[in-house]
């Protein structure tokens, strides 16, 4: 039953996500995880990410999982129709998960049926381990997961964001020679979107 939207940028690709979900998403709502961003000093996109959902008639509601408690995060993942995790510092992201029962809390979700999308750090984080995408992002930001880097396991592939696109495109080329043959890697440009359907999986190219 899981329905899985995962991109490297949202805005690019948001035109799919209605046909995904199979409803007029017009007056839903997204809880909107912003978390993976509290590292980076440049976050605009996840203002790119809220106005997009907002352009579809989606109402956004905002969760830190850095500072919510954990009712809090329970209560705001079960009122949205829709879960939705953007992109930043992966290996923060993981932590920080970990640390509030978050994951656990979207991997239920998700199992239940509840559709979600990804961006980014958002997508990367379902695979079943996340070392690969260290030529990308930094591990010095979360300590605490002392190169344990074993993520949300929703996913049996590995995202591979921002294929081609800059500032990342040396870094994905890293990532797919060094890690191609360890991790079944799902390269996607910030235009092309991966979903999951029921366990059926296609890339679709804006």
């Amino acid at each position: 039953m899981s329905r899985l939207f995962l991109s490297s940028s949202f805005e690019d690709v948001a035109q799919f996500f209605p046909d995904v979900v199979g409803k007029d998403v017009e007056g839903k709502t997204a809880c909107l995880i912003p978390t993976a961003s509290n590292k980076d000093k440049i976050n605009f996109f996840v203002n790119s990410d809220r106005n997009a959902l907002n352009g579809m008639g989606i109402k956004v509601s905002d969760l830190d999982i850095a500072e919510a408690s954990e009712q809090e995060i329970g209560d705001k993942l079960d009122e949205a129709d829709f879960i939705f995790v953007s992109g930043g510092n992966t290996f923060y992201l993981l932590e920080e998960m970990r640390r509030s029962g978050a994951g656990r809390m979207i991997v239920e979700q998700i199992n239940a049926g509840k559709p979600y999308i990804g961006a980014s750090a958002g997508s990367v984080i379902l695979s079943h381990d996340i070392t690969y995408i260290s030529p990308m992002d930094s591990s010095d930001v979360a300590p605490s997961l002392d190169g344990d880097f074993a993520a949300l396991g929703v996913t049996d592939f590995s995202v591979l964001p921002h294929v081609g696109n800059i500032p990342f495109r040396k870094a994905a080329n890293t990532i797919l020679k060094t890690y191609g043959d360890q991790y079944d890697l799902r390269p996607i440009s910030n235009n092309q979107v991966i979903t999951v359907i029921d366990g059926q999986t296609q890339i679709l190219t804006a």
